[in-house]
């Protein structure tokens, strides 16, 4: 949802909303989208690292084994971020239905919201 500025209303500013969307990030329902992409993506790679890290053990490359388990602790750090971003996302959504809801406004039919995929 994209907010623009429109003359013509209370001291001559007024906020309009446009269903115009641009980027998958101009709705909650995109954003969340795309952070469960990046989560699958770091399961792949946390995936590859652990296979590196047992080469390395059976090659007995300290170095190179230490190395990758530091890459094996940021990509954890990173996925705990990425689910409290998903966390989050959920939040808007559900405080955002509420809102429309009370005021009777249209909400937009989302997919996956009730089945509890999301975590």
């Amino acid at each position: 949802m994209r907010f623009a500025w429109s003359p013509g209303l209370a001291n001559g500013k007024a906020w309009k909303v446009s269903n115009k969307q641009e980027t998958p990030f101009d709705s909650i329902e995109g954003s969340h989208e795309y952070v469960a992409m990046l989560a699958e993506a770091l399961d792949e790679a946390r995936r590859e690292v652990e296979a590196e890290i047992a080469l390395a053990e059976r090659e007995t490359a300290e170095r190179r084994k230490e190395a990758l388990l530091l890459v094996s602790y940021s990509l954890a750090k990173l996925n705990l971020h990425i689910t409290a971003s998903r966390r989050q996302l959920n939040n808007l959504r559900t405080l955002r239905r509420l809102l429309l809801s009370e005021r009777g406004l249209p909400v937009e039919p989302e997919t996956g919201v009730a089945s509890g995929e999301d975590e």
